[in-house]
């Protein structure tokens, strides 16, 4: 595995990679670092499917807003490096800030309407963060394909937009949320709970459990009703301190009205129940998208 730092490097590796693997597919797994199962399962999805499989090491100060956790975003490059190495990916690029803007920024990247709702809602100029260091990293490495979480459900809708709309050629390709043995979601942000509010913060899951059994069971059940099962759940809890509960569509992530049927609005689109609750200073996500086929973690 071979550790790249600067633009220049990485570029120089893939075109040198292209020219003596014209047919090589290379599969790329951007993220902020301070890895877990749910990175792992990322690459290891790559290397099934890529021949050249790169990793980008990167905590991006664009997604990051005035009183959010940029500083103190945990960061292990040692124990990164050793668990990317483990997992197979064969490149990791780990750019500076300064590599990546050496200047103000003057261009951003801004994908309208999906973003203004869910996490957008209460973080302004997240998602343009997101996309602008995402373009970047595309236009850097080139991938052919691109392995995303669905843990951020709304993240992975955004990207796909922005590719469909700037012709970006690279395949989106969504993963399943990875858990602990007790279902809550892996996330670098998991490290900030006391212990306490993680034992609490398994609420999240058993809350989509419910709907997820409510779905299969209520067949007439409404959207509003869903909203609230899951509301009451989560409130069981009494660290949790609910950002949204939202039932959309995916990948468009329009809101459904209250009185719309699941059962019906399944048999034309995925439905995505989509929720932020905070435990103490702790933000968590979460998510369930259902399909006329079944649910998907």
């Amino acid at each position: 595995m071979k550790v790249i730092r600067t633009i220049a490097g990485m570029r120089q590796e893939i075109k040198q990679y292209r020219i003596e693997h014209p047919a090589g597919v290379i599969g790329f797994v951007p993220t902020m670092g301070y890895l877990h199962g749910g990175h792992e399962s990322l690459i290891h999805r790559a290397r099934q499917e890529a021949d050249l499989v790169v990793l980008s090491i990167f905590v991006n100060p664009l997604q990051f807003g005035p009183n959010e956790d940029f500083e103190r975003y945990p960061r292990d490059e040692e124990r990164d490096l050793r668990i990317a190495a483990e997992a197979g990916a064969d490149l990791v690029f780990i750019p500076k800030v300064q590599e990546m803007y050496p200047r103000e920024v003057l261009t951003t990247v801004q994908v309208r309407k999906i973003t203004e709702r869910l996490c957008g809602a209460s973080r302004p100029g997240h998602f343009d963060g997101v996309c602008t260091v995402v373009s970047k990293l595309f236009h850097i490495v080139g991938p052919d394909r691109a392995y995303f979480g669905m843990k951020d459900a709304q993240q992975v809708a955004v990207i796909m937009q922005m590719v469909q709309d700037l012709n970006i050629p690279v395949e989106i390709v969504p993963c399943p949320t990875m858990r602990e043995a007790d279902g809550l979601a892996l996330s670098s942000r998991n490290v900030y709970l006391n212990e306490e509010e993680r034992r609490q913060a398994v609420v999240l899951y058993q809350a989509l459990e419910a709907a997820d059994e409510y779905i299969h069971t209520q067949q007439g059940g409404t959207c509003e009703e869903l909203r609230e099962m899951i509301r009451q759940k989560i409130q069981m809890a009494p660290l949790a301190d609910i950002d949204y509960i939202e039932i959309v569509t995916f990948p468009g992530l329009e809101p459904l009205p209250d009185r719309v049927k699941i059962a019906g609005t399944l048999q034309q689109q995925p439905v995505l129940a989509a929720l932020a609750v905070r435990f103490g200073s702790t933000r968590l996500i979460d998510n369930r998208l259902w399909t006329a086929k079944g649910g998907l973690v």
